[in-house]
This record gives C-alpha cells, structure tokens and sequence, in this order.
C-alpha cells in the first residue's frame, strides 16, 4: 500500500514503531561470517528464522546465501535447543565439511536462556567436532539492536576465539571492516596495495559473495580471510577499525587479548572521511602517501567542483546505518548539499550527538533520529512538513520517493530492486565518485523529466 495518507502532524512515539530503518542482529552475524574462507553460519532457532535471514542476503547480493538451522520445533522450544546443535553440528561436519561453524543466536534460543558457550564445549568433549575444525558463536537476539550490531558481535566473537599473540610482531596492520559490500572490501585491499602496506582484512566478503560464474558450483568460494590470516592478527603493529558501531568491539578485544593497539575511523566514504582513513593507515604502517593515491583523490575533487552547480543548497533525506550516515552527511556537506533529515534505527546514543556536530555549523536545521521509533514513517512524516530535493537510502524508501516524486539513491542494506551494488565500491576516492555519478544521473533525469519542451537541453 503506498503511502500517500502520511501525516504531516508529528507525534510522540514511545512503544510503535513503524517500517524501522534496520533490519534484525542474525542477519549482520551471518554476513559477517560469510567473509571467513570455508565458514557455514548456522542459526540457532527455528528454520524460519534462518530462512529469512538466508533470503534477505540473498536477495541483496543476488548470490546463493549458504546457512543451517538448528530447525527448533515445539519441543525445543520448550525444553531447550542443546540436543539440536549437537545434531546440527555433528551432521555439519559430516556432511558439509567446513573448516568453522559461526553460530549466531535467534529470539527463541535467546528467550529460553541456551548457553551457546556451554553447548559448544559439550560437543567438543563429545568428539562432535574434528581436529583442527572450530565452532565459533555469537549472541544475537533480534529484539535488540540491529544488524549492524549482529554484524559487530559476531566480529567480536570470531576475533576471541582465533587471534594469538606470539609476541613475534609482523609487519602489517589490521583492518577490521564495518558492514560495506564485497566491492568496497576489494577497494580497501587495493588501496593498501597501492600504499604499499601488508595487511589482514577482517571480515572479507570479495569473491564470497560476489564469486565468478564458472559453471561448477562451489560450496565455499575462494574468497574470505583464512584462519591463519586471522590467528597473525594477534601479532600485528596496529589495529583500525571502520566504523564505531561495527568494529569496536572486535578492536576493544583484539587489544585486549593481544595488545594490539587500535584506532577508529569513519569509513571511508567521501573527501574528508578518506583523508583521515589515508592518513591513518600510512601513520599505522609507518609509510608516505603515494602519488597514486593523490591522484584518486585529485580527480574526485575535479568532479565536485565540475558538476558543483548541481549539488549546491540541494535538500537530502537520509536513513540507513550508522557508520555509513555519519560520513555521508559529511561528504554532501563538503559540496554543499544540505542533508537535512537523518534517520537510523541502529540505537546508540552517540549517533545523533556526532551527525548535529557535522551538520552544525552548514546545516543547524537539520533532524536527525535513530533508536526504535527512527523509521521510515518519520521520516516520510518530515517530508510531508518540507519537502527534499534527493533521497539517499536502502530500498524501502521507494514508496516515498513514489508517492511524493523524489530522486532517490539506493545505498546501504538491503537493496533488493536493483543489481550492481556489490560489484562498484562507494568507499575511498574512487568510490566518492560512484556516489556522486549516481546523485547526478538521478538530478539530471529529475530535470529532464520536469523541463518544459522549449528548455529542454542536449547539454547540462
């Protein structure tokens, strides 16, 4: 049903939320062990469950999503799910051979009180699982968080059991990465090739989830972090994490367990996010910036101020994840775009306080939302109040950018309309120029569609 009877009355909300700007923890958890080479996910709960996290990813990806289920019925659910995942596991290895099942908990093992930790050390003992195999969990109940947080507890969670310290300190740096595409892990490992710096990517979904057709099915694709890329981090110069909300739990227990220090930074999307990830990374590895690098960033700004005209005073509604917003609103503020609606439904209470001191001295009218009553209807709810020139989002904002005739971006989780996401990087220099390729195409058509006959331009 479109959405044409919005109101433009806002109301206090302390218990409804309607159509939330996140989606649910297993479903980060999944991903995000998606990006360990020969690791099956697996979902402690109910196969619906698992199912719908499985299509979601699918859907976005437009890959197969490979995952078990412990399968709960009524029984499990009543008695609990131990005797399941001892199956599950069993029959895992057996059948399916991976090197390490990532269990991530679901609402109803949650809510019945499994004690993923003890189940798992129940299996070992019971030679359920094979030598040099590992089974590795998280908790992640839906009725907390968002997927974002899903996505940073399994990363904690993959960090604590295989990182090592042998005090033999090697060369390279960790980057822990935050919830991007398969096409943006790529351009981080290229950027650091091109700066020279050895490094281990943690997760890394490139050549998982956006794998060559070659005709022969492949269970585990070639791509992802192998277990002893992971085990070396324990050993490695420093830490950077992208993205407060995705990593820095994983940083936190990285330096923990193996003193190894880190920082965060923003991801790297736009001019001034990229400038202080580059800088990062070459104080980090100890090395000089490359020519080849300013030259990416070179023509990023010969873009801007290029197409300038067309971005300059426009109004933006955004919404989507945290560690994505932040620096976005940074990047449209440094063209003078005014990115004056902002909603997330990750909670955290350092979001809106971080986005009003971006935005505070080029756009102090800006709203800006996230927690369970941050959604969709909100933000279709300002809209009506004043109206926006460009909607940068996940899908779910195509009714919106329907009923009230908005340009709209597609960016961020999930994208389940259009293709090409996991393929091209929003991230770095070449990437800010993605971004800004796709807010022109979608202005200019704007333009197009609503120019009278007589001004009607072959130029623009």
């Amino acid at each position: 049903m479109l959405l044409r009877h919005t109101t433009n009355k806002v109301k206090e909300r302390e218990a409804l939320t309607v159509n939330p700007a996140k989606t649910c923890q297993p479903i980060g958890a999944m991903y995000a062990a998606l990006g360990i080479h020969g690791c099956l996910p697996h979902s402690h709960g109910s196969q619906g469950c698992c199912s719908y996290h499985r299509s979601t990813l699918t859907r976005h990806y437009k890959e197969p999503v490979m995952a078990a289920t412990s399968s709960f019925t009524e029984g499990a659910s009543v008695f609990g799910g131990q005797a399941n995942l001892l199956n599950a596991i069993n029959t895992i290895f057996s059948v399916y051979e991976p090197e390490i099942i990532a269990v991530h908990s679901t609402c109803l093992s949650e809510t019945i009180g499994d004690d993923l930790g003890q189940i798992i050390a129940k299996a070992r003992e019971d030679g359920k699982i094979p030598e040099g195999k590992h089974v590795i969990h998280a908790s992640t109940p839906s009725y907390v968080g968002s997927h974002v947080t899903g996505y940073a507890n399994m990363l904690e969670g993959i960090v604590k059991h295989f990182a090592m310290s042998t005090d033999e300190i090697k060369r390279q740096v960790n980057l822990l990465a935050g919830w991007v595409e398969p096409a943006d892990m790529r351009e981080l490992k290229r950027m650091m090739s091109v700066m020279g710096i050895k490094n281990v990517l943690l997760p890394d979904t490139s050549e998982v989830l956006d794998a060559p057709m070659t005709g022969k099915h492949e269970f585990y694709p070639k791509g992802g972090t192998t277990v002893p890329e992971i085990v070396s981090m324990g050993d490695s110069m420093f830490t950077l994490g992208l993205g407060e909300w995705a990593t820095k739990s994983a940083a936190i227990k990285l330096e923990n367990q193996c003193k190894v220090k880190f920082a965060l930074t923003d991801l790297p999307i736009g001019i001034s996010a990229t400038d202080r990830f580059v800088m990062a990374l070459a104080k980090a590895a100890g090395v000089s910036i490359p020519e080849a690098i300013s030259s990416e960033r070179g023509k990023l700004m010969d873009m801007i101020t290029d197409m300038h005209q067309y971005f300059y005073g426009k109004r933006v509604a955004l919404w989507g994840d945290p560690d994505q917003l932040l620096p976005l609103i940074e990047f449209l503020a440094d063209i003078d775009m005014k990115p004056v609606y902002v909603v997330s439904g990750t909670p955290g209470k350092a979001f809106s306080k971080k986005a009003h001191e971006i935005l505070a001295e080029k756009v102090p009218e800006a709203k800006i939302k996230n927690g369970a009553t941050a959604d969709m209807f909100l933000m279709h709810q300002w809209i009506k109040e004043e109206p926006v020139d460009l909607l940068i989002g996940n899908t779910y904002g195509k009714y919106i950018a329907r009923d009230e005739n908005i340009p709209f971006v597609r960016m961020g989780f999930p994208i389940l309309d259009r293709v090409g996401h996991s393929y091209f990087p929003t991230l770095g220099y070449m990437g800010g120029i993605r971004i800004l390729e796709k807010i022109l195409g979608v202005l200019m058509d704007k333009m197009d569609a609503d120019s009278p006959e007589e001004s009607f331009e072959l130029v623009m």
